[in-house]
């Protein structure tokens, strides 16, 4: 009797531990999971096989309603953890992307590249001609892709607003010798719909949007070039961002780009690469402004997370130590904030409250 009850204790010993390895999958271990192309299958992770705290999911869904949010999704190796929408908006519905789509910008100037369309290193003018600004061709012509790309194209930033008018785009510096965050960076999709022989948008849909599942659209508002989607479809471009350009085993972005793309791309803003913003530097420059500020954009956020964030904070964050993204949409969380906000930082507090 007692060798049968022996053997029983060990197969439930064995089961439990099996059941517990199963039930606390580690994220650094777990396969990278993408949605369809097509439909609304996206698989699920609940919060207690994370070992995340179930008791903090709710003061981060009230801060995020209290703070005007309308979508806001986390994925863990792509699969869904939270997705929630607040304020009569769904997961059907359309928001604008602001300026976090100035990735999908960066994005597809990687994927002109990786083509043979253009080079980065070559100047603006070789695509668009010249002209383009106002300034003399000698200084024009100092301005290459990467300028833009890397918000150093030295134009003035401030006095002529969003304008991207030859009349408009007037001169302060050489290039490369000052970081200003500028509208400028827009004239990368003239550089790509002249160099591919097709509009922007078209290129855009056949090379990035449908290979990964995307809906939305472009639209302009203003001097703007702006794009909406749902919240999902700003999570799949979070996601093939999180495996490095690679959608499944399908390359969308090469990785050297992509490594390019993400990481101090020019010595004056340690925290931007190309169109992204990145946390965990030793200083940073907000937009509009030349102060340099010490320490990290976002204190409580992980130092490896590199970020798209725009007006009225819309946020992409991407966080490869934990194979995690996060997606919020919304209105502004406070009165006046520009593409970076106090919101990030008491955001992450609440987000670190489910596993720390």
């Amino acid at each position: 009797m007692s060798k049968i009850n022996y053997s029983f204790l060990i197969t439930l010993l064995y089961i439990s531990c099996s059941s517990e390895n199963v039930q606390l999958t580690s994220p650094s271990t777990e396969s990278m999971y993408f949605p369809p192309l097509t439909g609304n299958v996206w698989e699920t992770k609940s919060i207690a096989s994370l070992g995340w705290k179930q008791t903090a999911v709710q003061p981060l869904l009230d801060y995020l309603e209290l703070k005007h949010s309308k979508g806001f999704i986390i994925l863990v190796n792509g699969r869904i953890v939270l997705e929630n929408y607040f304020n009569g908006h769904s997961a059907s519905t359309s928001w604008y992307w602001a300026s976090a789509g100035k990735t999908l910008t960066s994005t597809m100037t990687g994927i002109a590249q990786q083509e043979g369309l253009i080079n980065i290193n070559n100047k603006v003018s070789d695509y668009i001609g010249t002209s383009w600004t106002s300034l003399p061709l000698a200084k024009e012509n100092l301005i290459t892709n990467k300028h833009l790309l890397t918000m150093t194209s030295g134009l003035e930033d401030i006095a002529n607003g969003d304008a991207v008018d030859p009349a408009s785009l007037t001169y302060k510096v050489d290039a490369g010798t000052r970081w200003a965050y500028h509208n400028v960076y827009v004239k990368l999709q003239d550089v790509i719909a002249h160099a591919s022989g097709q509009s922007f948008e078209n290129y855009f849909n056949a090379k990035l949007k449908t290979k990964i599942g995307m809906d939305g659209l472009w639209f302009t508002s203003g001097n703007n070039s702006v794009f909406a989607s749902t919240t999902r479809s700003m999570a799949r471009f979070g996601l093939l961002m999180l495996n490095k350009g690679k959608w499944e085993n399908n390359i969308i972005l090469n990785e050297n780009y992509f490594d390019e793309a993400t990481n101090t791309s020019q010595n004056i803003n340690l925290s931007y690469g190309y169109l992204w913003w990145l946390n965990g530097k030793t200083s940073y420059h907000l937009p509009q402004s030349q102060l340099q500020l010490s320490g990290s954009i976002i204190p409580s956020g992980p130092n490896d997370m590199f970020m798209a964030l725009g007006k009225n904070d819309q946020k992409i964050y991407v966080i490869p130590s934990k194979k995690m993204v996060v997606i919020r949409m919304g209105d502004p969380a406070d009165s006046v904030n520009l593409a970076l906000s106090d919101f990030d930082e008491v955001l992450w507090q609440k987000i670190n409250a489910l596993y720390q």
